[in-house]
């Protein structure tokens, strides 16, 4: 695709994407079947389920909202994949009361945790929807991401409140209820029975860069898409990133 016809809003999307499509090739190569059974709690409209279904993948998505779920009837109906693509009412805490355990080869649990009462109870419903070895891709908000933005914009108090607030928010006005540093999505996923693979920081640039400089600049929206990617595995970006990417598998049953 070309920088013109590229979105900008692939740049925030893009370096989860890349990997939950490897990550995707590699389960099926492990699991013999080129079509996997994909559960996306919280999917909303489709914006990961339509593309994941695009590949040739059966997609369900648990969500609260009837108006997302219809939206994400049309979009699927759009992109020709409408018979893999499956929207069910609901949400990560009630999440067998509509889709069955150990039924997936990948779960997506994308911007869900913030957002539920208990994000561990939710972390392990997802773990438990899905099959031995199945993949989890976890996308939570990040609280250091969160401090740099607020600082930047010179709400120097609201930077110092996300900072020291258990839950990452920067004051009353503040419309996300959680945010979470690398370490504790970690220590979820590892309670949630989840071996982690990797964590990447997502968003570490694109919601700092004006988009004026983006959207004029030559080449400006390739070479940031290239940053973001060179960025998103390394520790040190972690902290400063809008959003933290947990990928990882379900772990095998311990012995009795």
């Amino acid at each position: 695709m070309s920088e013109s016809m590229r979105p900008r809003a692939s740049l925030r999307t893009a370096v989860v994407w890349e990997v939950l499509k490897d990550a995707l090739d590699r389960r099926a190569k492990e699991s013999g079947r080129d079509t996997l059974d994909v559960l996306d709690t919280g999917g909303g409209t489709g914006n990961f389920a339509v593309p994941v279904a695009r590949l040739g993948h059966r997609v369900t998505v648990v969500d609260p909202s009837p108006n997302a779920l219809f939206a994400l009837e049309r979009r699927a109906a759009e992109a020709g994949v409408a018979d893999r693509v499956r929207g069910v009412q609901g949400d990560a805490l009630g999440l067998f009361d509509v889709v069955e355990r150990d039924g997936y080869d990948a779960v997506l649990c994308h911007g869900v945790l913030e957002y539920v009462d208990d994000p561990a109870e939710g972390l392990r419903n997802a773990v438990e929807a899905l099959r031995p070895s199945g993949t989890l891709s976890l996308l939570a908000a990040g609280s250091g991401g969160a401090v740099l933005a607020r600082a930047l914009a010179g709400h120097f108090n609201e930077a110092r409140q996300a900072l020291t607030d258990p839950a990452g928010r920067w004051g009353e006005g503040d419309p996300v209820p959680r945010r979470f540093t690398a370490g504790q999505l970690r220590e979820l996923a590892g309670g949630a029975g989840v071996e982690v693979a990797a964590i990447h920081g997502v968003r570490v640039f694109a919601d700092l860069v004006p988009g004026v400089l983006v959207d004029t600049e030559p080449g400006a929206t390739e070479a940031l898409l290239k940053l973001e990617a060179a960025a998103a595995e390394l520790d040190a970006f972690h902290a400063i990133a809008t959003q933290l990417h947990v990928l990882g598998a379900k772990a095998a049953p311990r012995d009795a």
